[in-house]
Order: structure tokens, then C-alpha cells, then sequence
């Protein structure tokens, strides 16, 4: 996968993490910032809706087509350098530690799941504009399929590839219920919930895109002959 690093957990064992002992205070912080990278992404994603390469496009501007992005966080920030002290204390303090959440997989799913459930909800809280079998059932589709997805990178970050493909499938399961949804006859008369779905139909291809492209990558390094086999 071009632009992402599927395995976030390459050189950042637990054991790494040497003396590292953090209070509610800095782990607060650190989760703050990791959901400011997510809302980064989400607005990088909207202004690139026009582009038929945007998943790219969208990796590129967050620094993910750099093979050291998992280890140095955004690689185009040696171009701060002469920012102020608060900006190098933030760039410090991400180094210190590595999570999941700064797994470009992660960020990704999470900003493109974070869209489509914020509008969703605001526009499935009118029931005169959208039937409530509708509004509930897409709404648990899109947060089974963001909740497996999460899981699979989980699993990703672990190195256990076989595991991140059977969750990736499920989360597509789940997607799919959810265009299988949106496609039914119904959704046309609710011109809202059309309008809604025209804009919504893009998205969860990307996500479908982006966890192939993970999945593709995962199946390579299951069938990788182990060290010392023929």
C-alpha cells in the first residue's frame, strides 16, 4: 500500500518504551493530540472530495508517504523548525511513545468513519426526514464496520496478519450492509436521505479501498516463507 504503513508496530515494541512512566495528565495530552491528527485528516479528505486520487492525495499531505513517518511522526515537520518552543515540546513529547492511534490505517478509518456518522446522526434526528428502521440500522452498520476495522488494525499492530484479514472482512461485511441499505428503493423517496447517500456512497468505497489495499499487504506477508524454510 503506497502511502500507509500497514504495520505500525515496526519499531515500536513495548519494551521501547524504556522508563517511559506517564500520569492521567500526559496520556489526556497524548490522546488530545492523536484526535487533533484525526480531525487533520478528516479536513485534508473534504477538500480533496473532487480528487479520484484523494486517498492518496490526502496520505501524501499527511507525511504517510515517508517510510519513516511511524518513527519521526509527520515527516514534514523538519520544515518548523523555527516554530516556537510549544511546537517543539509537542514533536518531543509525541516521540516518546508510540499507540495505535498513530497508525495511518487507524487515522484514516477513524476521520472517514468520524464523517459519515456525524452527518448521518445529524440528519437521522429528524424523523420526518429520515424512516427510524433507516436511521438506526445504518447507524449500527457504520459503527460495527469502524469497531471491526479497529480491531483488524489492532491486530495489524500486533503482526498477526491472518487475524487482521478475518476482522477486515467482517468490517467490510458490516459496509456492506450498509450500501445494501442505502441502495434500497426506499431511500429514494426521502430526497435527503438520497442527497445524503450521493455524498456518502464515495466515502465507504474509500474505506473499502483503503482496508483492501491493507488486506492485499496482510495476505503477502502470511504467505512470506518463515525464516529457514525452504
Amino acid at each position: 500500500m503506497s502511502n500507509f504503513n500497514s504495520d505500525g508496530s515496526q519499531d515500536h515494541d513495548g519494551d521501547d518504551r524504556g522508563e517511559l512512566a506517564w500520569n492521567e495528565f500526559d496520556w489526556e495530552r497524548y490522546l488530545r493530540e492523536q484526535d487533533g491528527t484525526v480531525s487533520r485528516y478528516l479536513t485534508f479528505y473534504e477538500a480533496a472530495q473532487g480528487d479520484r486520487n484523494r486517498i492518496d492525495t490526502v496520505a501524501e499531505k499527511m507525511g504517510w508517504g515517508h517510510d519513516d513517518w511511524s518513527d519521526d511522526g509527520d515527516a514534514d515537520d523538519s520544515e518548523d523548525d523555527d516554530d516556537d518552543d510549544d511546537d517543539d515540546d509537542s514533536a518531543s513529547f509525541d516521540d516518546e511513545v508510540y499507540t495505535v492511534h498513530q497508525n495511518p490505517i487507524f487515522i484514516a478509518t477513524k476521520a472517514i468513519a468520524l464523517g459519515l456518522r456525524q452527518s448521518w446522526e445529524k440528519l437521522a434526528m429528524d424523523g420526518t426526514k429520515v424512516p427510524q428502521p433507516l436511521g438506526v440500522g445504518l447507524l449500527g452498520s457504520l459503527n460495527r464496520c469502524e469497531e471491526h476495522a479497529v480491531q483488524a488494525i489492532h491486530a495489524l499492530d500486533f503482526g498477526d496478519y491472518a487475524m487482521a484479514v478475518s476482522l477486515f472482512k467482517r468490517a467490510m461485511s458490516s459496509l456492506n450492509h450498509a450500501l445494501s441499505l442505502l441502495n434500497d428503493e426506499a431511500v429514494a423517496q426521502h430526497a435527503v436521505v438520497a442527497t445524503w447517500r450521493g455524498d456518502a456512497l464515495p466515502r465507504l468505497f474509500d474505506l473499502r479501498e483503503i482496508w483492501l489495499r491493507v488486506m492485499a499487504e496482510c495476505r503477502e506477508e502470511c504467505d512470506r516463507p518463515v525464516d529457514g524454510e525452504n
